[in-house]
């Protein structure tokens, strides 16, 4: 049922019909999103829009992983009707809807102090790397390491990987990621360390989530998607507590933006066999 804004916005909840608007939003915001990956977006999630005069003028999206936490993004305000409270709108009925959980978003500048008065706190920042002329560096595989496809078989136990290095059940991602990207499992002494998938996204293609026990298996994991695709646009969104920013930035995948890692609520507790060295992107964390 629609929530009355103002005199003519109304809030409602999102269905496939409002994608291409939802789309033209993003890109007036100039975020690389295809329609296409709005659209799996809203397969793994759900969303509200804000509607003036059967025009869509806002958006906010959620995704729920386990009982326990969610992740909210693409909150986008055309900017022909910001200041108007919509945005706070929208993330007040995505925070009522996720009542119980710990929530989770990257926030740009632009939405800190909306985010900040509904109770989100920073806990870090993330750095978007992205490019084409980049250098492949050789990585030396240690005696007990190897790179191997994933395989069917093997997306349980990635999701229970996953689930220890964020804290968080990301098995529906997991699943769904796996029919639409490539993925390459880490293996040290025949046991799965860590993993990484590769798939379209915006201008090119995106490498994450990066899962590891470490920064070096993390970099063997980067550099295979790399060197597999010189010449490619790519994009990575790396924690800053993940080591990889310079790095990557010495490989020719320069820094080229920077968004606030916020909470509300209790952050997941995260294992010590392997943790998340780049995102799946910055909405679903």
């Amino acid at each position: 049922m629609a929530t009355r804004l103002k005199k003519d916005v109304q809030i409602r909840q999102m269905t496939p019909e409002d994608l291409p608007s939802a789309h033209g939003l993003s890109r007036e915001q100039k975020w690389p999103h295809r329609e296409k990956d709005w659209a799996r977006l809203l397969d793994l999630g759900e969303g509200v829009v804000a509607e003036s005069d059967g025009k869509i003028v806002g958006t906010a999206m959620w995704w729920r992983f386990g009982d326990d936490f969610a992740t909210i993004g693409m909150v986008i305000v055309s900017s022909a009707v910001q200041g108007m409270g919509i945005g706070r709108r929208l993330m007040e009925q995505a925070v009522g809807t996720l009542e119980g959980r710990s929530l989770l978003l990257n926030a740009t500048d632009e939405g800190l102090d909306l985010y900040r008065s509904l109770g989100f706190e920073t806990i870090g920042s993330v750095y978007q790397h992205q490019g084409a002329a980049f250098a492949v560096p050789i990585v030396e595989l240690m005696a007990d390491e190897r790179i191997a496809p994933m395989k069917v078989g093997e997306v349980a136990d990635i999701a229970q990987l996953d689930r220890h290095a964020t804290g968080m059940n990301r098995s529906k991602v997991i699943d769904y990621l796996y029919d639409a990207a490539q993925g390459v499992v880490l293996n040290r002494n025949d046991t799965q360390a860590g993993y990484a998938l590769f798939r379209r996204f915006g201008r090119g293609y995106a490498i994450g989530p990066v899962v590891a026990p470490d920064i070096g298996g993390a970099k063997t994991l980067v550099t295979h998607w790399l060197g597999s695709n010189v010449g490619m646009f790519c994009r990575l969104d790396v924690p800053e507590d993940s080591g990889l920013s310079t790095w990557l930035d010495e490989l020719g995948l320069p820094c080229v933006g920077r968004v606030t890692r916020m909470c509300r609520g209790a952050l997941p507790d995260r294992g010590r066999q392997a943790r998340a060295f780049a995102l799946i992107n910055q909405a679903l964390g």
